[in-house]
C-alpha cells in the first residue's frame, strides 16, 4: 500500500490548485514549463484535439492531458468536447490578464532597448562610452 506523506503535494496542489481554493492557479507557474509554452504556441493556429497536440511531443498522451489541464486551470485555455474528443483553444481573457501585468514593465524594456541602441550606434561611429 502506498501512502502519501503529509508534506507531499497532491496532483492538484502541484498544479497550483488546493482544495477549497477558488482562486485561479498562478499563470506564471503554468508557463514555467517549456512543454506548456509549446502547447500554447501550437494553439495559436486555432483549436486542436488532444491527440493532434500529443503527436507533436515525445511524451505520453496522458502527460499532455495533464499539461493541458494545468493550462486550463490557470485560465489560459478552454476545452470543448466534440464527440469523443476534447478540443483545446487559447483563452483570450487569461492571456489578456497576463499581457496587462507584463505591460506595466514595458517602459523598463523600452528604456533598456533605447539605451542598447544608443550604445550600438556609438560603437558603429567609433565613439567611446562616456
Amino acid at each position: 500500500m502506498v501512502t502519501r506523506s503529509s508534506t507531499a503535494p497532491s496532483r492538484k496542489a502541484q498544479r497550483g490548485v488546493r482544495r477549497g481554493d477558488r482562486r485561479r492557479p498562478d499563470v506564471f507557474t503554468a508557463l514555467a514549463d517549456p512543454t506548456r509554452r509549446r502547447l500554447l504556441d501550437l494553439l495559436r493556429g486555432g483549436a486542436r484535439a488532444t491527440h493532434e497536440l500529443a503527436e507533436r511531443f515525445d511524451v505520453s498522451r496522458p502527460a499532455i492531458s495533464q499539461h493541458l489541464g494545468a493550462l486550463k486551470d490557470a485560465g489560459l485555455v478552454d476545452v470543448a468536447r466534440h464527440g469523443k474528443e476534447r478540443r483545446y483553444r487559447l483563452r483570450g481573457t487569461g492571456l489578456r490578464r497576463l499581457h496587462t501585468w507584463l505591460k506595466k514593465y514595458e517602459v523598463f524594456w523600452d528604456t533598456k532597448l533605447a539605451t542598447l541602441g544608443q550604445v550600438l550606434d556609438r560603437g558603429k561611429r567609433g565613439e567611446e562610452e562616456p
